[in-house]
């Protein structure tokens, strides 16, 4: 009850105010109404990787990549497509400090979860080395999954799993090397006794990330992996 209070007068005292615009938020969001329409959809994508098909179709498809090769993750939810005002809040939040963005791409995320996925037993975000995690000062995918977790009431596994080989930055790398590169970078740290995982990213680009964790997740025992992101590139 006192919390309920508290968040009434918080939300009369300092509304939230649009972090693109500045003018007032909606429904709670640090985005006005006008903002959060404009916000780049991924409305026809791969059901399996989230990949964005130019057509629309009925039915829900698979990629020819997926078709190829099948990932280890079963399937994606990507609501946004990484443009734009998306990579804007990203880029923000991983390189600027922007705690706030973590609050609202969690909350849009949350959004569309609730509409269009099977809940999981568990939220894992994806693991950083811990030589990345010092020079960062924090895990990006941990801030937004806690937010997740909250608004759709689901546990947070920050334990089960690390990432036990540096990486390093694969943005400039193609689609061959990452996969390559992501082989045996995370380990299982303690059983894990969910049978349904949500991995939780930022954002996928070629999903090998996804992939070799989801892999490593299936190896343990765990019988459905999704994977819930932000942005799909």
């Amino acid at each position: 009850m006192v919390n309920n209070w508290l968040n009434i007068i918080q939300k009369k005292l300092l509304p939230p105010r649009c972090v693109l615009c500045g003018d007032r938020g909606h429904a709670d969001l640090d985005l006005c109404a006008a903002c959060l329409a404009d916000l780049p959809r991924n409305l026809s994508c791969c059901y399996c990787c989230g990949e964005h098909f130019e057509m629309t179709f009925a039915e829900p498809r698979l990629c020819g990549r997926c078709l190829k090769k099948p990932p280890s993750f079963d399937e994606t939810y990507a609501p946004f497509l990484y443009q734009s005002q998306i990579s804007y809040l990203i880029r923000q939040l991983k390189f600027a400090n922007s705690y706030k963005n973590a609050r609202l791409l969690g909350m849009l995320l949350a959004t569309h979860i609730s509409q269009t996925a099977q809940l999981p037993d568990c939220l894992l975000p994806v693991p950083l080395h811990p030589r990345r995690y010092r020079e960062r000062g924090f895990n990006q995918s941990i801030e937004i999954a806690r937010h997740l977790s909250r608004q759709l009431d689901i546990p947070l596994d920050l334990h089960s799993c690390i990432r036990s080989r540096d990486t390093g930055h694969q943005t400039s790398l193609p689609a061959k090397q990452r996969r390559k590169n992501m082989r045996r970078a995370f380990l299982l740290n303690k059983p894990i006794a969910a049978q349904h995982v949500a991995i939780i990213d930022d954002v996928m680009t070629t999903g090998a990330t996804a992939s070799a964790l989801a892999s490593v997740l299936k190896q343990g025992g765990v019988s459905r992996v999704d994977v819930w992101v932000c942005g799909r590139a």
